[in-house]
């Protein structure tokens, strides 16, 4: 596959499309509130690490949030649904087409734009984070799942208690 800014289109589209519809029901997942099919999206070994553009750019290891497994991440469910406590809200994801970096047999590495809206109780909607993921899938009997997700943030803050998966 090309560079980020190569022009020319991806040479397997059945491909993209297999990619772009995990990446579908991923954020469907989260923004329905189906937070506990959210790790199945993950081999078990995988990571998932939010990080702001600064520190990645700058190389810099100090991410907001680090799950090293699907244990960590099923962790963090219960934690949202019985320890933490935040004003109730919704997410809704918007992301560009993937962008195939890499497709080497059963493994893929992607990079894909993001935004999500926040919106509360009262109905009031702010941008909570727009960036991009970067991705490494490979594919299972279950299909494709991500072996490592980071999400790299370009907002400048995170406007609330970091709860909900990204």
């Amino acid at each position: 596959m090309g560079t980020t800014t190569d022009a020319r289109p991806t040479p397997d589209l059945m491909l993209w499309l297999e990619i772009f519809e995990t990446q579908s029901r991923y954020a469907h997942a989260i923004d329905s509130d189906d937070l506990e099919t959210w790790p199945a999206f993950f081999t078990e070994d995988a990571t998932y690490t939010i990080v702001s553009r600064e520190n990645h750019d700058r190389g810099l290891p100090a991410p907001i949030l680090h799950c090293r497994n699907r244990a960590m991440m099923r962790d963090r469910v219960v934690a949202l649904r019985n320890a933490n406590i935040y004003e109730e809200h919704r997410y809704r994801h918007s992301t560009s087409g993937p962008v195939i970096l890499e497709a080497d047999g059963d493994s893929v590495r992607t990079e894909t734009s993001y935004i999500v809206v926040r919106t509360g109780q009262a109905g009031d909607a702010e941008v909570y984070s727009a960036g991009s993921y970067h991705d490494t899938l490979v594919r299972t009997d279950a299909g494709w799942r991500y072996r490592e997700r980071k999400v790299i943030y370009d907002t400048s803050r995170v406007l609330t208690l970091l709860a909900t998966p990204i």
